[in-house]
C-alpha cells in the first residue's frame, strides 16, 4: 500500500512539475513583460536615464562652480634664455627657476546678460635656484566681470530650450513603452498565427486520416475509384507535410517572441487567443486634444522653432567680436604667503576687446540671409510635420469604426465556416458530396479561422497604434502620460 501512494505522489509531483514548465500567457501578460524585462525596455530605460543627466548637466551651468587651475606657466626652467636688461639689450643667461603659481575662482554666471562674474585669489611663487633666492606674489582677492558684447547669449536660450527638450524626453519614453507594447503584439500574433496553423494542420491530418481509411474501404468494396482514393491520399500526405511547416514556423515565431519579452530558453508557454476586446468610442477631437496633450512630436514644435531662433540669434553674435573684462582687488609681493595679506595694493584692471570687420564684401550680409532662409524652411518643415502629425491622429480614429465591424464580420464568418464543414463532412460520410466538395469547405474553414486571427491581429495593432499616437487609454479612460505631473 505504502509502495502505490509513492508512485501516485512521484506521478502527482511530475504532473504538476509539467504544469509549471508550461506557461499560458494571454496578450496582456506579454505585453506586461515585454515592458519590464525586454531587451527594447532595458534601452528605452536608458535612454530616459540618459536624458535626465543631460538635463541635470545643463542645470548646473547656471551654479556656482568653484575652480582650481594653475598659472600657465612653465612650473620650472633649466635652460640658457634670453634677459632683457634695463637699457633694451638682451644677454643669454643660464636660467634655473621655479615659477609655480595656483589660481582660486569662485564662478557664477548671469544668464540673462551672458556675464560671468568671479571672486578670486592667485598665488605665485618664484625660486631662483642660481641666486638661491625667492619670492612670492600673488592677489589674496579679487573681483573679476567678463561681459561679451553683441555676441550670442548661450545661457538664455538654454534656459528656454533644454526644459522643453527634457519634457520632450519623458514624453518619448511613455511613447517608447507603448511602441514595446505594439511591437509585443505583433511578436504575439505571429506565434498566434503559428500556433493556430499547427491546430488546423493537426485537424485536417487527423479528419483526412479519416478520410483516407473511409476512401480506402469503399475503394475495397467497390463503391469509388482508384483516383478517388489516390487524391484522398495526396491530400493525407500533404496534410502531414503542414503538420511539419506549422511546427517549424511555431517554433520559430515562438523563439522570435522569446527573444524580445525576455524569456529564459527553458520557460516554454502557451498562448490564449484574446477573443474579449476592450469596446469604447472616441472622436476625432477627443484623440487629436490628448495628443497635442501629451505627446513628444507636439512640445518638439515649439523646441525646433525655438532652436531655429537660437541659430539665427548665434550667426547675428558672431558678427562682432566685442568684449569688456574688469577687475577690482588686491595684489601684494613678499618673502611668505602671510606677507601678501600685510597691507596689500590694490588692483585695477580694464579691458576693452573688439574685432570688428569694416570691408567684408558682403559676408556678414550672407551669413545672416543664409541664417534667415534656413529657418524659413524649418518653419515650412515644421508646418508640414504638424500637418501630418494632425492627419495621422485622424487616420488611426477613422480606422476604428471599421475594425469593430471587422472583426464581427469575421467572427462571425469563422463560426459559419465551422458549421458548414461539419455538415459537409457529415454528408461526405453519407455520400452525399464527393471529396472536391469537402476539401473545398475545408479551405474555406481554414481561411475564415486565419481572417479571424488577421482581424484580431489588426484591431489590437491599431489599438496600441491609437495609445501611442495619443498617450491616452481610451478604454480605461486614464492618461498614459500625465502632462500635470511634477515629476
Amino acid at each position: 500500500m505504502n509502495r502505490k501512494y509513492v508512485i501516485v505522489l512521484l506521478l502527482a509531483i511530475g504532473v504538476c512539475s509539467e504544469m509549471r514548465a508550461q506557461n499560458v500567457f494571454n496578450i496582456e501578460e506579454v505585453i506586461h513583460r515585454a515592458q519590464s524585462q525586454s531587451p527594447a525596455f532595458r534601452q528605452t530605460e536608458t535612454r530616459k536615464e540618459n536624458r535626465f543627466w543631460q538635463y541635470r548637466s545643463y542645470r548646473t551651468n547656471y551654479n556656482p562652480q568653484i575652480r582650481m587651475n594653475n598659472n600657465g606657466g612653465a612650473f620650472y626652467t633649466n635652460s640658457i634664455s634670453p634677459i632683457r636688461q634695463p637699457d633694451g639689450t638682451l644677454i643669454y643667461l643660464p636660467v634655473n627657476q621655479f615659477n609655480p603659481g595656483v589660481n582660486f575662482s569662485l564662478q557664477q554666471p548671469l544668464q540673462w546678460t551672458n556675464t560671468m562674474i568671479s571672486v578670486n585669489s592667485s598665488y605665485n611663487y618664484f625660486k631662483d635656484v642660481t641666486n638661491n633666492t625667492s619670492q612670492w606674489n600673488g592677489a589674496p582677492m579679487y573681483i573679476q566681470l567678463n561681459q561679451p558684447l553683441l555676441s550670442y547669449n548661450k545661457y538664455k536660450w538654454d534656459r528656454l530650450i533644454e526644459p522643453i527638450r527634457y519634457e520632450e524626453s519623458k514624453r518619448d519614453y511613455a511613447e517608447g513603452m507603448e511602441q514595446i507594447g505594439r511591437d509585443a503584439v505583433n511578436f504575439f500574433f505571429s506565434v498566434m498565427d503559428a500556433q493556430v496553423n499547427l491546430q488546423i494542420a493537426k485537424f485536417n491530418l487527423a479528419n483526412n486520416d479519416t478520410i483516407y481509411k473511409i476512401e480506402q474501404g469503399r475503394y475495397n468494396i467497390g463503391t469509388t475509384s482508384e483516383d478517388k482514393l489516390l487524391q484522398v491520399e495526396l491530400q493525407l500526405l500533404r496534410s502531414r507535410q503542414d503538420v511539419g511547416q506549422a511546427n517549424l514556423a511555431l517554433q520559430t515565431a515562438s523563439l522570435d517572441m522569446r527573444t524580445y519579452i525576455g524569456l529564459r530558453n527553458g520557460e516554454s508557454f502557451e498562448l490564449v487567443l484574446p477573443e474579449k476586446i476592450p469596446v469604447f468610442e472616441v472622436s476625432e477631437d477627443e484623440a487629436l486634444a490628448y495628443a497635442k496633450e501629451t505627446r513628444s512630436a507636439y512640445v518638439a514644435f515649439e523646441r525646433r522653432r525655438m532652436e531655429t531662433d537660437a541659430a539665427v540669434a548665434q550667426v547675428r553674435g558672431s558678427l562682432y567680436q566685442v568684449g569688456l573684462t574688469a577687475a577690482f582687488g588686491l595684489n601684494n609681493v613678499g618673502q611668505s604667503v602671510s606677507d601678501l595679506y600685510q597691507n596689500p595694493s590694490k588692483q585695477q584692471v580694464a579691458t576693452f576687446s573688439f574685432n570688428v570687420p569694416i570691408v567684408d564684401w558682403g559676408r556678414r550680409r550672407s551669413a545672416m540671409q543664409t541664417a534667415y532662409a534656413t529657418k524659413r524652411l524649418n518653419d515650412y518643415v515644421i508646418a508640414q510635420d504638424e500637418v501630418t502629425f494632425e492627419q495621422q491622429i485622424l487616420t488611426q480614429v477613422r480606422q476604428f469604426e471599421m475594425l469593430y465591424l471587422q472583426l464581427e464580420i469575421t467572427k462571425k464568418a469563422d463560426e459559419v465556416a465551422l458549421k458548414r464543414y461539419n455538415v459537409a463532412q457529415n454528408r461526405y460520410l453519407i455520400g452525399k458530396i464527393d471529396i472536391t466538395n469537402l476539401n473545398i469547405a475545408l479551405t474555406e474553414k481554414d481561411n475564415a479561422k486565419r481572417g479571424y486571427i488577421t482581424a484580431l491581429r489588426s484591431f489590437w495593432t491599431a489599438y496600441y497604434d491609437l495609445r501611442r499616437l495619443t498617450l491616452y487609454d481610451f478604454a480605461e479612460k486614464k492618461y498614459l502620460y500625465n502632462p500635470y505631473s511634477k515629476e
